[in-house]
């Protein structure tokens, strides 16, 4: 009998879940926002994954849910869950990539490292952790944010006014860190779980623009904390399927920045990367198969983001800078800033490989 896996959200993520769905032999079913998804090719239901009898219906026509973002209300998957519904990762786990004050309360409860934070409800709270953080500190509405939205650097309570209005602001420190990280870890119900090798992601507006792996100039005991870290969040939190957690590296140490459940864009990488994709894994994972092997096919490889679209002739002008580019394109109507597609290539020596790498992205943006 074919496994039906039904996926929440009919974005990227969910586009790039279809071919490791086909080669595992899973049927994958897609509860999609509009007709014209990224993910369209999968999309059996189009409805609002905030209504319950849209989330019903399409429950009741697959095995197991999964999902491509994390913005489903809690009160409606626990409803989801009590009439019988399979979802992994949980809600009791999601709730914690769902909102941000709610995960630093819950990871301050694990071994996990922090920066120092706090959740404000008040202008006289907000100054309180000014005035202890030097006057400079990262305000976050603790749901919602995410590529950067959401998220400021703030000096005065001011900067932050509107968001009080509406509720709590996550407070955390400005953390002077030397380089962001992102640890992927896979987990199954059973409890089995398959390490991805430690990635740096590069920001740029506060997006991520270019993914390396594995991480440069990390050594095995570093490596082995960070996989540690996300080995235990994983566990705690009881987390089923693919989850990356965000790190600061600060000094020899890191301190966690966010999680996200679900396949990531610092996970993009091992589409190429990795003998087991990241969508590979997270569909193993929730239907309780056994894990891949995550080790990588090649010493580096290197992932760019291209940004507003990724149309043919974009596509078209990548390809032609060398045979070694592999490209992914999402499929969406092309506006600026959006994330449209990405680019892999792999090698032998990293500064070859990420410079082909961003040389195809650049030529695609002159196209």
């Amino acid at each position: 009998m074919t496994v039906t896996v039904g996926v929440v959200g009919g974005g990227q993520l969910a586009r790039m879940m279809i071919p490791a769905a086909e080669a595992l032999g899973l049927h994958l079913a897609v509860l999609a926002e509009a007709d014209h998804c990224s993910a369209r090719l999968a999309a059996t239901a189009v409805g609002d994954y905030r209504d319950l009898d849209h989330l019903l219906d399409f429950a009741e026509s697959v095995d197991v849910v999964t999902f491509d973002h994390e913005h489903v209300p809690t009160e409606l998957l626990n409803e989801l869950e009590s009439r019988g519904v399979v979802i992994r990762p949980g809600p009791h786990a999601l709730a914690y990539a769902q909102d941000k004050a709610l995960m630093r309360g819950r990871l301050a409860r694990t071994s996990a490292p922090l920066p120092d934070w706090v959740v404000a409800s008040s202008t006289a709270e907000v100054e309180e952790f000014l005035a202890q953080h030097s006057g400079e500190v990262i305000a976050k509405t603790p749901r919602g944010g995410y590529d950067g939205k959401g998220v400021r650097v703030i000096r005065s309570v001011a900067e932050v006014a509107e968001w009080l209005e509406l509720g709590e602001v996550l407070l955390e420190e400005k953390v002077e860190f030397s380089r962001e990280l992102a640890q992927l870890v896979a987990r199954s119900p059973s409890g089995q779980m398959t390490l991805f090798p430690l990635v740096e992601t590069i920001q740029a507006n506060g997006v991520c623009a270019e993914v390396i792996a594995p991480a440069p100039n990390a050594s095995d005991a570093f490596q082995t904390h960070t996989a540690a870290v996300a080995k235990t969040i994983a566990a705690e939190l009881d987390v089923t399927g693919v989850l990356a957690v965000e790190l600061f590296q600060v000094g020899d140490d890191v301190v966690v920045n966010e999680l996200a459940m679900r396949p990531h864009n610092s996970g993009h990488v091992f589409t190429e990367g990795a003998l087991t994709s990241q969508f590979e894994q997270h569909l193993r994972a929730v239907v309780d198969w056994p894990l891949g092997d995550t080790s990588l096919t090649h010493p580096w490889s290197v992932m760019v983001n291209l940004f507003g679209d990724a149309g043919h002739e974009r596509i078209t002008a990548a390809l032609e800078t060398s045979d070694r580019v592999r490209v992914h394109a999402y499929g969406k109507e092309p506006r600026p800033g959006r994330k449209a597609g990405h680019i892999v290539v792999s090698g032998e020596k990293l500064e070859e490989v990420r410079d082909i790498a961003r040389r195809a992205a650049e030529a695609g943006e002159r196209a």
